[in-house]
């Protein structure tokens, strides 16, 4: 036998051996499901190896784990494919600060070794990340757990480098790259982030060459004028049309370069000359390109001054060359003027680094032949967007594609497969190491690692066991849907888009479900700079998982962000936390009055099944009300408005079982009326309903509950029982309506008794203006809930009192004299009324004259009328009950 429930909600009590068992008898492991029904894969999103949860990832996975269970209880074979990625960017940077406290740097280690190192570090602490997901409850199958440097996924990525560089889609070329000089690699467009900076724009002056006057440039950084090799005006720019051709002497390095006409200079920017540094910026580069200019790079990787420059620049870091830079045209009389300027300016994604636009040989993919399958794919209604605004994000991003970087100067990551003769000059591309050369010449490996993206981009069929066709991937490619936050939408999903539609001829799923972001009462993104961040194990040690994931999910709607206070936890998880000691209290009360007999089925061929005639109004209504939220919840959950779906089940038992039914049938439970074992049967049938429907959102505390209702059997679990499906027989439109008429007078009752102050001991006589009422039948449970002596039927009473109106007309009325001091109840509403009409003569004073009306606000006014309406109904409400109290 079960243990009885506790008097207090404690999850520490039950969720670690709950998920335990979970566990030890498989449930997360896809089942056969019920015949012939496909195949639910959710991939997650794979966490840096050495990342620390976070409420990013605590929603993330809230998400991920609401789908799948509802999808297994639904009988769908599930797989929730978990996995970490190797980030190889933050993962040596963690260790690189490592062999730093002991006085060394990477390249004093030596390659092998570093990476040595890394491997060493990963194994010890890379993947608890995974374990502090098991805190939320997630039912990821983990014995399938993938790492992107596995040598399978290895092979993957290997594979497809070698058949895009067999197709042309891979090629190494100098280009304008991001340069990230703390990390000192190149970085994608997507990972140098753009942030709003306030800056400066400088205008310099540069002298023509002759003598006979200058010309003026406008620059945002002007220490990259030291690698200028042009200046490039518009060809139709009136201003410049003589200059063209001409050249300019160079401030500061006494170079002379040409005046040049190009279609991208925007004659408005500035003063319409612009400085052209082709090694510095990648319009200037493409200019540059044009116009056969030299590319002159003045920078070290770090970002210091290099020796292209005049020695006093040499070793200076960038920023104070910019200094320099200013104060010496200055000081030429060649500072014209400096204007404030706020624009964007990118930023590395990992170290937040400023990201210096650099020439360097890069890897690149030509990314425009495999974005257009993957753009076809949404126009054409395969692939669909939550929200769908991110549609047409997603449809921007690929219609104006850059080729991307792949290429970063690393050491730990996949490395790239090419190989170099010095022999013969032969590049060789291989699935396989390459020891020589055809040539019988030494070869030596590209020294950089792939971009960790690269791998990313292939785990929704390589972690499936591609380039093998594995039963798994024959299974479960193609996925059916994509949780993820919107910052990575072209970091990853356009690009697995892409991966699957040219290695797998199909789009990798079919859904794209983009939820909002962790914010804090600031609406700031939660971040370990900012200090706001909340941690989710904190959360789950203090109020449980199922209140975390409760709060996260109800307070999600589509594509809306999440608003919690770090600074305060109780008010921020409340949500979560009362609702989980609401449905353990209910628990307890119903399980304390089922016993330990199975109670009365109320469908079936068991043979004491509770018969249709035995149920009364309120049985009727809960069973009505009961399939009305599986119908709405099941509706929601398969349409992702999980918050929706959490809003029905938590009005069902909150309101409609716990506050309404369960006091209807407390004198049946008692034994005080007959009806016990109906009540019974339909309270046991209709909670257990709720714990499925509510499972999926806080699947410990249903968990926990669905075990101790009378007739489980030991081994069953409430994570694989049948999703709760509606009724054809629970309907009852009538049973709603009537029922609905017995919560309006128990609401108009407990109003009036508020409003005149009725003492809570006191009963009152209650005169109801029709014969006979439909729910004449609950006269017991209107008495017991409004606390009312006597009920009664037909004209109003002659003697002073309260008066409502229900919402099919029928009218209530009250006698207050024997409850109330009638006198100085009419003294003090008088009062009250005088009060009101000082206010009112004045509002409508205030509203007649006609300078206030038309000079203030529009706003203003509109708020001055509504003020004024609400007096008005204040002053009538109140005329109102003097009228009903003589």
């Amino acid at each position: 036998m079960t243990a009885p429930l506790a008097p207090q909600y404690d999850p520490k009590a039950i969720e670690h051996d709950i998920y335990q068992a979970w566990l030890d008898r498989g449930c997360f492991a896809p089942a056969a499901g019920r015949p012939g029904a496909p195949p639910f894969t959710i991939m997650m999103p794979p966490p840096n190896v050495t990342a620390v949860l976070h409420m990013g990832h605590g929603l993330n996975n809230s998400v991920q784990d609401v789908l799948a269970r509802f999808e297994r209880m639904r009988g769908r074979p599930t797989l929730w494919l978990p996995g970490t990625d190797h980030a190889g960017i933050a993962t040596q940077n963690v260790v690189e600060k490592l062999v730093a406290k002991e006085g060394k740097t990477r390249f004093d280690v030596g390659r092998e070794a570093f990476v040595a190192r890394v491997w060493e570090f990963v194994d010890q602490t890379g993947g608890a990340i995974l374990e502090q997901l098991k805190a939320l409850g997630s039912s990821a199958d983990w014995s399938r757990t993938y790492f992107t440097l596995d040598e399978d996924l290895s092979r993957a990525v290997r594979e497809v480098f070698v058949r895009l560089h067999e197709k042309g889609l891979i090629y190494r070329g100098k280009y304008i790259i991001n340069w990230c000089p703390r990390c000192l690699t190149a970085l994608s467009n997507e990972e140098a982030e753009k942030e709003e900076t306030d800056g400066r724009i400088w205008h310099l002056r540069y002298p023509l060459a002759d003598g006979s006057g200058h010309l003026t440039v406008a620059t945002t950084r002007p220490e990259t004028m030291l690698g200028d090799t042009a200046v490039a005006v518009h060809p139709k720019d009136p201003r410049y049309a003589a200059l063209v051709g001409r050249t300019l002497r160079l401030p500061l390095v006494d170079r002379e370069i040409p005046i040049v006409t190009d279609e991208a200079i925007d004659p408005a920017f500035g003063s319409g000359a612009v400085k052209v540094t082709p090694a510095h910026d990648p319009v200037d580069f493409e200019i540059g390109q044009r116009h056969g200019l030299p590319q002159l790079d003045v920078m070290t990787d770090d970002a210091r001054m290099n020796d292209s420059v005049p020695e006093r620049f040499r070793g200076l870091d960038r920023f104070e060359a910019r200094k320099r830079v200013v104060r010496e045209f200055e000081a030429l009389g060649l500072l014209e003027k400096v204007e404030n300027h706020r624009h964007a300016v990118g930023h590395c994604y990992r170290c937040d680094t400023v990201v210096e636009p650099r020439l360097s040989d890069q890897w690149f993919v030509r990314m425009k032949p495999l974005a257009e399958p993957a753009a076809r794919a949404y126009t054409e209604g395969r692939l669909r967007f939550i929200p769908e605004r991110r549609g047409e994000e997603y449809a921007n991003w690929m219609a104006n594609i850059r080729d991307w970087c792949i290429s970063r100067q690393l050491w730990w990551g996949h490395r790239i497969p090419v190989w170099y003769c010095d022999d013969c000059g032969k590049t060789i591309v291989s699935r396989t190491d390459v020891t020589r050369c055809s040539c019988g010449g030494s070869v030596r490996q590209d020294p950089d690692v792939l971009d960790t993206w690269f791998s990313s981009w292939l785990v929704p069929f390589s972690s499936l066991g591609w380039p093998e066709q594995t039963d798994d991937l024959r299974r479960f490619y193609p996925g059916s849907v994509l949780v993820t936050a919107p910052e990575i939408l072209f970091f990853w999903v356009a690009r697995m888009v892409m991966a699957g539609c040219e290695f797998m001829g199909d789009i990798p799923f079919h859904t794209v479900y983009l939820h909002g972001t962790v914010r804090d009462t600031q609406h700031r993104k939660m971040s370990k700079s900012l200090g706001n961040g909340i941690d989710p194990l904190e959360v789950v040690e203090k109020f449980g998982a199922d209140a975390l994931r409760y709060t996260v999910i109800s307070g999600m709607a589509v594509g809306t962000d999440v608003i919690l206070d770090p600074a305060d936890l109780e008010t921020s998880f409340a949500p979560g936390r009362n609702f989980a000691n609401k449905l353990w209290n209910v628990g307890r009360f119903i399980l304390t009055n089922l016993g330990e007999a199975r109670p009365r089925p109320l469908a079936g061929t068991h043979r004491d099944v509770v018969k249709p005639a035995e149920l009364g109004l309120a049985d009727r209504w809960i069973i009505a009300r009961c399939d009305r939220m599986v119908r709405e919840a099941t509706e929601n959950y398969e349409k992702y408005r999980l918050n929706d779906a959490a809003a029905a089940v938590y009005h069902f038992v909150w309101s409609d079982l716990a506050d309404w039914y369960l006091e209807q049938a407390k004198p049946r439970l008692y034994g005080s009326e007959p009806g016990g074992d109906v009540a019974r049967g339909v309270i046991a049938r209709t909670f257990e309903v709720a714990l499925g429907v509510l499972h999926p959102i806080m699947p410990f505390i249903t968990e926990a509950l669905w075990q101790r209702l009378p007739g489980r059997v030991a081994g069953q679990t409430l994570m694989l029982a049948p999703w709760p499906r509606p009724d054809g027989r629970a309907p009852d439109a009538a049973a709603e309506k009537d029922f609905a008429l017995v919560q309006e007078l128990v609401g108009a009752i407990r109003q009036i008794r508020a409003e005149y102050g009725v003492e809570p001991g006191k009963s009152v006589n209650v005169r109801v203006g029709r014969r006979p009422p439909p729910f004449a039948a609950e006269e017991g449970t209107i008495r017991r809930l409004a606390k009312v002596a006597e009920m009664s039927y037909g004209a109003p009473p002659s003697a002073p009192g309260a008066h409502a109106v229900l919402v099919d007309g029928t009218e209530v009325y009250i006698a207050l004299g024997d409850l109330v001091d009638l006198q100085k109840e009419r003294d003090r509403l008088a009062g009250e009324k005088a009060r009101l009409e000082q206010l009112l003569v004045a509002q409508r004073g205030k509203l007649g004259n006609e300078s206030f009306v038309s000079r203030a606000p529009a706003a203003v006014v509109e708020k001055e009328r509504a003020r004024l309406a609400q007096l008005e109904e204040q002053v009538r409400a109140i005329a109102g009950k003097l009228e009903q109290l003589g």
